[in-house]
């Protein structure tokens, strides 16, 4: 016999909320039961617009709604390991936007809440469950390339927030654009590679306006234990601002493995010529809310705590080695005093 759909609380009614929504409408495993925001009347809102949803303003009275089993937090970046600890104390499972959290220290807070309350937590790093994203990583596991050995990846796009107060401009709220976007990049390539990240060297840009607290442009290097090499490229600084563009190429000791923007398929090429490695056609945020599902029912989830907190990590790097102009090594990050990773 199936078990009932497990009950989700969404907290933070923003533009991200909407897509983990139409990610439940789609699941039989789990259904939303209502949503919480700071903003009672945009709360009021979110809940009117899919359905008639119970909402509220108070994170602890709904947290103790009969119905609630999980939660899916959508916040500023900053509140992750404040509501994180809130949701572990209650017993309830989460998923999370990604960053984890924007430092080291509240990452691993948070993964010990969850690991002390014997419930689940896993990252939202959605572009793992896009289909470009597990069409490249499948060939990689399946040898079609031999050993990957370099990682270029370019994702390339125009501005795309509201306003000049928007939080993600904060860099004390967002951690900066290295962890609220080029988090995306740098765990990709991670996972692709499969291997350990061991130092970080940056650029970042300030394309749009020298006014903006944030870098809207990045170059990030990561070298790795194996000696791969990945090569990261983030814009939020391309015009027009409509553009989006992404380019992936991996390099292998019997191939190379290149994915454009357009066409979800990969084009491989080998000793034996070109081909393409088709692509699973299914929407990123289902994939990811099944595996979370999956990993509450004790399965495997898509994303791993440790590699959450490497991400976290990895951005972290990020911001110094812009700051500092130098390479930064991520024992270092992982070892040393955790600072807010901001430029």
């Amino acid at each position: 016999m199936s078990s009932p759909p497990i009950g989700i609380l969404i907290v933070g009614a923003g533009f991200i909320a909407d897509a983990h929504m139409a990610a439940l409408a789609a699941s039989s495993r789990a259904t939303a039961v209502g949503v919480v925001d700071s903003d009672g009347g945009r709360a009021a809102a979110f809940a009117r617009s899919h359905g008639g949803l119970r909402y509220g303003v108070d994170l602890a009275d709904a947290l103790g709604w009969s119905d609630v089993g999980a939660v899916i937090v959508c916040t500023p970046n900053d509140t992750h390991r404040s509501i994180g600890e809130d949701v572990a104390a209650a017993g309830k499972h989460l998923l999370v936007e990604k960053p984890l959290a924007t430092t080291v220290a509240d990452a691993r807070a948070l993964l010990d809440a969850f690991a002390a309350a014997g419930t689940t937590v896993m990252a939202a790093h959605t572009h793992r469950a896009y289909d470009y994203g597990r069409a490249v990583k499948e060939a990689i596991t399946e040898a079609a390339i031999g050993r990957p050995t370099l990682v270029r990846l370019a994702i390339l796009g125009g501005w795309i927030w509201p306003d000049w107060n928007a939080w993600v401009l904060d860099p004390g709220r967002s951690g900066g654009h290295a962890l609220h976007n080029g988090v995306h990049l740098l765990d990709l390539a991670s996972w692709w590679l499969g291997d350990t990240p061991v130092s970080v060297l940056a650029r970042g840009a300030k394309q749009t306006s020298s006014a903006l607290p944030i870098y809207d442009y990045l170059e990030m290097l990561v070298t790795y234990a194996g000696g791969a090499t990945a090569v990261c490229e983030m814009s939020r600084a391309h015009r027009p601002t409509s553009i989006s563009h992404r380019d992936v190429l991996v390099f292998g000791t019997e191939g190379v493995l290149s994915h454009g923007w357009d066409d979800e398929a990969a084009l491989l090429i080998d000793d034996k010529g070109t081909g393409l490695v088709p692509a699973q056609g299914r929407n990123g945020f289902a994939v990811q809310l099944e595996s979370w599902l999956d990993a509450i029912a004790g399965g495997s989830p898509m994303m791993a705590t440790a590699d959450a907190l490497s991400a976290v990590a990895l951005g972290v790097a990020v911001e110094r080695s812009i700051e500092s102009g130098e390479p930064v090594g991520l024992a270092d990050v992982l070892a040393g005093p955790d600072r807010e990773a901001v430029q």
